[in-house]
């Protein structure tokens, strides 16, 4: 059903911008290319069940950890650069990452490669039994997100995004947390990969190029970087937008890329961050409210 594969859609972009709103968001570090882990995880699914013979219940964490793996050696480069750098570097593994996938035959090169659809105790998966698997996955990590604010890793992460020397004079490494903000965004990306690989049949380098990251990260900025709520919100509107406005559905990276701009330049709050607009209607509609009781 086309409700339930627009569903999927957003399930798929949510958890994408949860996870980069933990490397970006909470650790304050600048990642551009979130979608070459999204790849990796989708393309390390596909061999594995394609290939391998693995079912998809082992083949999922497995996609996460390889991204994860992955995104603690950028982890490790970003303890050495920092701000623009990181993410003119970030931008430069995405095209390695795409690249790769392009032209080496083990991924299928331009061809792509076919994907068996998941089977758990013979059951075959539809798109019924992916979204309630996104659903779950959905729910796990708000609630790890959700808790992350008050816990002492988002703690310690929050001191790194605000100020790493005075962090570290409290005793917090800035590196570990670095490293570790990269593995935990980087382990959900290569999830959601996997997930994505599965639902849609088949794959090609052309599905995790940089576009892709950009429009993760506006769900992102739209909402509110280092909000928990934020990303969803960014998510769900930027992924409905080109179903109810077709019309410019052509010119998606150019409205994303604009819209990028105008959030950084007038709202870099995003609609539900601290001090953003909505939030001041918000709280300014409930005090008259609580006023006129």
């Amino acid at each position: 059903m086309y409700e339930q594969v627009v569903a999927i859609n957003i399930g798929l972009a949510m958890l994408l911008a949860m996870s980069l709103n933990i490397i970006t968001g909470f650790a304050g570090q600048p990642t551009l290319g979130h979608a070459a882990f999204y790849g990796i995880g989708a393309y390390t699914s596909a061999l594995l069940t394609a290939k391998a013979g693995w079912p998809f219940l082992l083949a999922l964490p497995a996609a996460g950890l390889v991204a994860a793996v992955v995104g603690v050696l950028l982890g490790l480069f970003s303890v050495r650069v920092r701000e623009d750098f990181l993410a003119v570097t970030t931008i430069g593994i995405n095209f390695v990452v795409v690249a790769i996938f392009q032209y080496v035959e083990l991924f299928g090169a331009s061809l792509g490669l076919a994907v068996p659809k998941p089977v758990l105790f013979g059951l075959r998966f539809g798109n019924t039994e992916i979204l309630i698997l996104l659903v779950i996955l959905n729910i796990l990590v708000y609630l790890f997100i959700r808790h992350l604010p008050t816990s002492w890793l988002g703690l310690a992460l929050g001191g790194v995004r605000n100020e790493e020397d005075a962090a570290a004079s409290l005793g917090v490494n800035p590196d570990h947390y670095k490293v570790f903000a990269f593995g935990i965004g980087t382990f959900i990306a290569g999830m959601t990969g996997s997930v994505y690989a599965h639902f849609m049949g088949f794959i090609s380098s052309s599905d995790f190029a940089f576009p892709v990251s950009v429009g993760v990260l506006s769900m992102a900025v739209l909402g509110g970087l280092g909000t928990v709520s934020g990303p969803l919100l960014g998510a769900v509107i930027l992924t409905l937008s080109p179903e109810v406005f077709r019309f410019v559905s052509d010119y998606r990276m150019l409205v994303y890329g604009g819209l990028l701009v105008l959030m950084m330049r007038f709202q870099p709050q995003g609609l539900i961050g601290d001090d953003s607009f909505l939030r001041r209607k918000w709280i300014g509609l409930f005090s008259r409210g609580k006023g006129g009781e």
